[in-house]
């Protein structure tokens, strides 16, 4: 809703209102409806302002209690103000118009610090608590918003977005070698085990659940959410109560996050999450006489879907089903066929400011932003984090548990009835679930089959950072040969906050620049706690994975949708095709990177030459999850980045 900033002397000096302007100005390439700052004496505070919800329209930001002596600036939009009102006592004739950021000091001046704890939705701010001399602020749970700092002897500057920062006169631009090192080593899509570390030594970020307090020249930041821990079982008496309790948390989930004067749109793919999401917000608006818009991906021209029969690249047909079904509906379907993962690597590292690495579908997410801008909509929806919470329901692994506890009547009735849902013989169901079961015995009978990822840190630059060690400490596999099950997976996903930076960094970054807000009610952390109360045996049921949002979304979805357990849509596997005609200057710039000194220092040059050997003669569609394009593609993007910055 806003990029904020701010500085704060720490040493109660002056602030100079040119450095803040300095900040300020690194903010002007992003649109705004309002800009307005608050500066006295050691502080400086800026707020750069998108008015997405009806609240925020000619809000004040930063606002200053001058009764309490406090100012904040936010970028924030909460959901639980309904509670929030009654616990605080709000009074109902201001509840309509109170902005966010006054309803986040109001829990903050009856909670203190404490007051995150409190809040639900997205959110990043900071409060100058002028009176006691001292700045605090939080980041919500999941990382949703950004907030990146700078801190010296002297002063402590803050900022939405990371470039800003480096116009003050003292900040450098110094590479973060460890974080570096650990975004080459690890194979998975996170960048780092230190979710408050960057690229740079100088600028770190608050770390999702965690609060900042800044008072006296000390720095201390707290958890103050952990999603894991004192969580009980829900016990309800039937299918049909778990199922309406359910729609209940859901369907609240989707409410507050539509909240908007704009239009509204949705990401839809031809699956269970973002059909979900699309079907409850759809039947919201109609009450509300407003339309959905939906942006859905689909295939460039001419591509021929070469993945397995049990995935779907164009899943067009199960789009247009739910749109049918649900109503209330503009559907839209682009493939921007002009893009591809390599044409926007530039526009890219732009965003982000950082190196990535989820390559494969960037091409269409920026495009979507664009698209849902045109159209005017404030908040998008989606439902990236289904699979871990409405979703849920690994059934091989729930009946490999079954398997190793012995319980092989539920064992046979529940195989018997998930190998007719998909058409597949029981004994394959079996073997695969005793192979889920008894992962080394497996391994050690087919050693054959086991594969490593391709390392394309230079094993030098690992050993200089002794980044190896640090991975192994973490539990982080780099060479992707084990095999966790998907509650050891799922436990990482809710335990560790590297995890879920990523979407919250691009979701941020993007609404900045095209004014559009992506929302996620599978990211409710009510839901969350819902999904993580539920008993195990509520999400694989007679034979069905994801049992319960698929009882739950009867009559919702049709059941195309719905009861599909045969195929999975697979995103981004035309990002090959689309390269073909780039693709000799694709290679050639690989081949580049791959003698250039700048790069020596950091990659691989003997794995990365076997990779460019194995894809250059022609662009196989094929390659677009492939290992070796993958690990070249990554390479890329870094080396771009470097040549960025230096």
């Amino acid at each position: 809703m806003s990029a904020i900033a701010g500085i704060i002397h720490l040493r109660k000096e002056p602030v100079p209102f040119e450095h803040g302007r300095s900040i300020m100005k690194g903010l002007e390439k992003f649109p705004a409806d309002d800009i307005q700052v608050w500066h006295k004496h050691n502080a400086f505070i800026g707020n750069h302002a998108q008015w997405i919800t009806p609240e925020s329209v000619g809000e004040q930001q930063p606002f200053y209690d001058s009764e309490r002596q406090c100012v904040i600036t936010a970028d924030a939009i909460i959901d639980n103000r309904e509670e929030l009102f009654e616990k605080l006592q709000v009074e109902r004739s201001k509840q309509k118009h109170m902005p966010d950021s006054q309803l986040i000091l109001l829990a903050y001046y009856k909670w203190g610090e404490e007051s995150p704890k409190h809040l639900v939705g997205d959110f990043a701010y900071m409060i100058w608590d002028e009176r006691n001399q001292k700045l605090f602020g939080a980041r919500d749970f999941s990382g949703s918003r950004t907030l990146y700092y700078y801190k010296d002897d002297n002063r402590l500057a803050f900022c939405t977005t990371i470039m800003p920062l480096f116009n003050l006169p003292g900040v450098k631009k110094e590479l973060n070698e460890e974080w570096m090192a650990e975004f080459l080593a690890i194979p998975v899509n996170f960048e780092s085990v230190d979710p408050s570390s960057t690229t740079y030594k100088q600028i770190e970020q608050l770390a999702p659940s965690h609060s900042i307090s800044v008072k006296d020249e000390k720095v201390i930041l707290s958890r103050y959410c952990y999603l894991m821990e004192g969580n009980k079982e829900l016990k309800l008496k039937s299918d049909e109560e778990y199922e309406e309790a359910f729609r209940d948390v859901f369907q609240k989930a989707v409410k507050s996050r539509i909240r908007t004067q704009h239009s509204v749109g949705a990401h839809l793919s031809g699956g269970l999450d973002s059909g979900s999401v699309v079907s409850f917000a759809a039947k919201q608006l109609k009450q509300e006489n407003k339309k959905l818009n939906t942006f859905s991906y689909v295939p460039v021209k001419g591509f021929r879907d070469w993945t397995h029969k049990s995935r779907v690249a164009d899943e067009s047909t199960y789009v247009k089903a739910t749109v049918n079904h649900v109503g209330n509906i503009h559907d839209h379907y682009y493939s921007f066929s002009e893009r591809s993962p390599f044409t926007e690597i530039d526009d890219w590292l732009e965003t982000m400011e950082t190196p990535y690495k989820f390559f494969e579908n960037t091409f269409w997410l920026r495009g979507m932003y664009e698209k849902a801008q045109e159209k005017k909509v404030g908040v998008l929806l989606n439902g990236q984090r289904g699979n871990w919470t409405i979703s849920w329901g690994p059934v091989l692994d729930f009946y490999a548990d079954l398997f190793k506890k012995f319980r092989l009547i539920s064992l046979y009735q529940e195989m018997n009835q998930y190998s007719r849902n998909i058409g597949v013989q029981r004994s394959k169901v079996m073997a695969a679930a005793r192979k889920k079961a008894f992962p080394a015995l497996y391994k050690l009978i087919n050693p054959t089959e086991s594969f490593h990822f391709p390392m394309i840190i230079n094993p030098k630059f690992a050993k200089d950072t002794n980044v190896f060690l640090k991975l192994k400490e973490h539990g982080i596999d780099v060479s992707l040969s084990e095999s966790p099950s998907a509650y050891e997976v799922r436990d990482r996903q809710f335990r560790q906050l590297y995890y879920w930076s990523l979407t919250g960094t691009y979701g941020a970054k993007l609404s900045l620049r095209y004014s559009v807000w992506e929302r996620d009610p599978t990211n409710d952390l009510n839901v969350i706690k819902f999904c993580l109360s539920v008993p195990e045996e509520q999400f694989v049921r007679n034979g069905l994975d994801r049992a319960l949002v698929r009882r739950s979304t009867k009559e919702l979805l049709p059941d195309k949708v719905r009861m599909n357990m045969k195929s999975r849509g697979v995103q981004g596997a035309d990002g090959v095709y689309r390269m073909s005609a780039y693709w000799d200057t694709f290679i050639g710039e690989l081949e580049k990177m791959n003698e250039d000194p700048i790069s020596e220092y950091y990659l691989n040059q003997s794995v990365l030459k076997s990779a460019i050997e194995k894809i250059k003669n022609e662009p196989n569609s094929e390659y677009a999850f492939d290992f070796d394009f993958r690990i070249l593609m990554r390479s890329l993007i870094f080396y771009r980045y470097l040549k960025m910055i230096s």
